[in-house]
């Protein structure tokens, strides 16, 4: 018999639970959501510390519904936001159901896997290891590599991946959900993401800051969105947008001669935010600088980077 849900009747024996995703930054973690959830929820850069808040994915099937949480990248934080990223990251371990830590599989295991997998051993949640980027490694090279990684703790399982390929994506899914245990829908069938349009949007426009821009400014952008409207009949949607950067200097590399950059960024960004809202946009962007951001908590947590995050 089916068994009640807050969003419907799900048959005996539906599986649901938390899976954090956790790893280095550019191991792939935001790739390989983006391919589970089959579209883009999580901004991707080759720079590392690209994603900065937690993040809820949504895969639902006729038989589980799967909720991925995207983490910060682990690092070695250099300010107040660096170290909001790894407790946000590593916080999120003893509250989900199965661990997924991810690692780049092109290289051997390293020393900061290994400072990640020293504070996953002792949790009592299951990991999963995925040893993603496999396509980059040459066959004679693989049984090697994914040793070096089993090597690292106690894993459940350790499964060789290639998020941008999609390769192994089918078995690294069926055994994350033969780890979780039974429940209701948590989302509604069309649900990809818990986080509101709005975040999204923002998360867009600083991808694009960090496709086109070098050195010192990419990490230390924040977008707000300060306006948004699609009241209007007939009319585009209406989105207004400040980014925040931290000196005069990074604010004069954003606009660009006669805002050129700034052009290009909004340009890039629309094509995203409309595929994502299904209509039409218009997309005002405006920089101001608000001084060493990164540093300051009350700035922080007004760009979103809250305590009560952690």
């Amino acid at each position: 018999m089916p068994n009640l849900s807050m969003f419907g009747e799900v048959p005996e024996g539906f599986k649901s639970g938390f899976i954090a995703v956790v790893g280095r930054p550019n191991v792939g973690k935001s790739t390989l959501v983006n391919s589970l959830v089959g579209t883009k929820v999580a901004i991707i850069s080759e720079k590392p510390q690209t994603t900065r808040n937690r993040i809820t994915c949504v895969v639902t099937d006729d038989e589980y519904q799967a909720l991925f949480i995207d983490t910060p990248g682990i690092h070695k934080p250099q300010h107040q936001l660096g170290e909001y990223m790894n407790r946000t990251a590593l916080g999120t371990v003893e509250q989900v159901d199965v661990v997924l830590f991810m690692v780049d599989g092109a290289f051997l295991a390293g020393r900061g896997d290994q400072f990640i997998a020293e504070r996953l051993a002792p949790a009592s949640t299951p990991v999963v290891v995925a040893v993603n980027k496999v396509d980059q490694v040459a066959p004679d090279d693989l049984d090697r590599i994914l040793q070096s990684y089993r090597d690292l703790g106690p894993w459940d399982v350790v499964v060789p991946i290639s998020a941008l390929e999609k390769q192994g994506l089918g078995d690294l899914l069926a055994t994350l959900v033969e780890m979780l245990p039974e429940g209701p829908k948590y989302y509604p069938d069309d649900a990809i993401t818990d986080q509101p349009e709005q975040f999204i949007v923002a998360e867009l426009v600083r991808e694009k800051i960090l496709h086109l821009t070098r050195e010192e400014v990419p990490h230390s952008v924040a977008v707000i969105i300060e306006e948004f409207d699609d009241t209007r009949e007939g009319q585009p949607i209406y989105i207004g947008a400040t980014v925040y950067v931290e000196r005069n200097s990074q604010k004069g590399i954003l606009i660009g001669a006669g805002g050129s950059m700034l052009k290009e960024i909004g340009q890039r960004a629309r094509g995203d935010i409309q595929a994502l809202l299904g209509a039409k946009v218009y997309l005002d962007l405006w920089v101001k600088v608000e001084k060493d951001w990164r540093k300051r908590l009350g700035a922080m947590a007004r760009f979103g980077y809250r305590a009560s995050d952690e």
